[in-house]
């Protein structure tokens, strides 16, 4: 069996099943997963509310992928700018690229831009504590709209309605702990443009919503329509009933008078974000089914007063240096994981998985299958792969320090990662997240 070196750009679970599955199918293979950032795990770590402990497991999964003898972690490395596809294909023989989508999509409505109106992959970041994040949040507000009908308008919709002591018994960082201490929301308004039936929350985000006794969720009647195309839906699919199930129960349930309300509002599409110098209110058409899953405007509009819009309304991945992109899509044009040239043909030795594969669409075990594609195609394409200039696996290092590059090692990872947990138990928590880019290199590098 050939030996081969394998470059993994990206260490978001995406990468880490690519790893994972490329050194069982192919033992001869060595891998080293590249990330721009100094610690692992992408969007588990830096995409997902801090209150979701069953992360914890999906990371102690991805923990043990890395640390295993036949894959490297090589962390603080930016593609594009410490090192180029030439580069990595003079030290690899192929390359898979697994750098997720962290972007928001564009919202085309008037006032989009006014100050207040926030896209909310940035404040996904601030509160999941991405080093890239600003340090500080505008929480002045005490109505707030939310505009999308996925897990991440959920996310953000709680995590502006929960209190932040209630976050304690999370990792979350402590400047987003003592951000969101002056948090001033009340009253937080979800607005889906289509039924019940349509909206892509999954039954255990959306009961999650209810888990916390200072909020009460109240889902609004009007817009609550099924017809046959979304019964049709419940009766195919167990999770779409659950989700509906449990939306009901909040359209009968009455509120208990928390503190904090998050409304669902259903069957209403933001028109356009209202507002003289700042965010003033939103304004959306109310809209109706049209038996085939989809929605039309009436002509009918509300205007609900808010001061701050998050705009979740999807995932957009970013151009790579030296790849041809769709920019409509947000994807890199492929076959089954084959990276394509402007001309349509495979990129020798190039590859893709992930979402900026495939689109930010689906959960996190769905990379699995997706990585599974991707090194199937690479194996397939062993014979013809052209081996590198030098495969001995210090050339990257000694050519990254060459550059100036403080490469984080997986030890230097480890000791980020114990550096994070001695912060929890002086603070009495199980963990306390470090934000600041400076103070992860540190305690990385020792």
């Amino acid at each position: 069996m050939r030996k081969i070196r394998v470059a993994v750009v990206g260490a978001g679970p995406a990468g880490i099943y690519a790893a994972d599955i490329l050194t069982k199918e192919h033992p001869e293979a060595s891998v080293d997963v590249i990330e721009r950032l100094p610690a692992p795990y992408g969007l588990v770590r830096y995409g997902v509310a801090p209150d979701h402990p069953r992360i914890k497991e999906i990371v102690k999964a991805l923990r043990r992928v890395l640390s295993r003898d036949n894959i490297r972690f090589l962390g603080n490395v930016e593609y594009g700018t410490d090192l180029k596809l030439d580069d990595l294909q003079r030290f690899y023989d192929a390359v898979i690229f697994s750098t997720g989508a962290m972007a928001d999509r564009e919202l085309d409505i008037p006032g989009v831009d006014l100050p207040g109106s926030h896209g909310a992959s940035s404040f996904v970041s601030w509160y999941a504590g991405h080093p890239d994040a600003p340090a500080s949040w505008p929480l002045e507000a005490k109505e707030v709209a939310v505009i999308g009908a996925g897990n991440v308008a959920l996310d953000v919709a709680r995590m502006l309605a929960k209190p932040a002591e209630e976050q304690l018994t999370t990792e979350i960082a402590d400047n987003v702990y003592q951000g969101l201490k002056l948090n001033q929301a009340t009253d937080i308004h979800v607005f889906a443009r289509r039924g019940p039936a349509q909206i892509k929350f999954t039954p255990m985000e959306l009961r999650e919503l209810s888990h916390s006794p200072s909020v009460d969720v109240i889902v609004h009647p009007e817009g609550f329509e099924i017809d046959e195309a979304s019964q049709a839906a419940i009766s195919a699919n167990k999770g779409t009933r659950l989700v509906v199930d449990t939306l009901l129960k909040h359209v009968e349930a009455e509120p208990t008078g928390a503190a904090h309300r998050i409304h669902i509002h259903l069957c209403q599409a933001p028109v356009e974000v209202l507002g003289e110098g700042r965010v003033e209110g939103l304004r959306t058409e109310i809209t109706e089914l049209v038996g085939d899953g989809t929605a039309r405007g009436t002509g009918r509009y509300v205007d609900t007063p808010v001061q701050a819009v998050y705009r979740a309304v999807g995932y957009l991945s970013s151009e790579l240096a030296d790849l041809p992109f769709d920019h409509a899509a947000g994807v890199v044009p492929h076959v089954a994981g084959r990276v394509l040239d402007l001309d349509g043909d495979p990129l020798a030795g190039t590859y893709v998985t992930g979402w900026v594969k495939r689109g930010p669409v689906g959960l996190i075990g769905h990379t699995k299958s997706d990585a599974a594609e991707t090194v199937a195609s690479l194996l397939a394409d062993l014979d013809a792969l052209q081996a590198p200039e030098s495969d001995a696996p210090a050339a990257i290092l000694e050519h990254l320090a060459d550059r100036g590059v403080d490469v984080v090692t997986w030890d230097g990872w480890e000791r980020l990662d114990a550096h994070e947990v001695a912060l929890g138990e002086a603070a009495g928590r199980e963990r306390v997240k470090v934000v600041p880019r400076e103070d992860m290199l540190r305690a990385a590098l020792g």
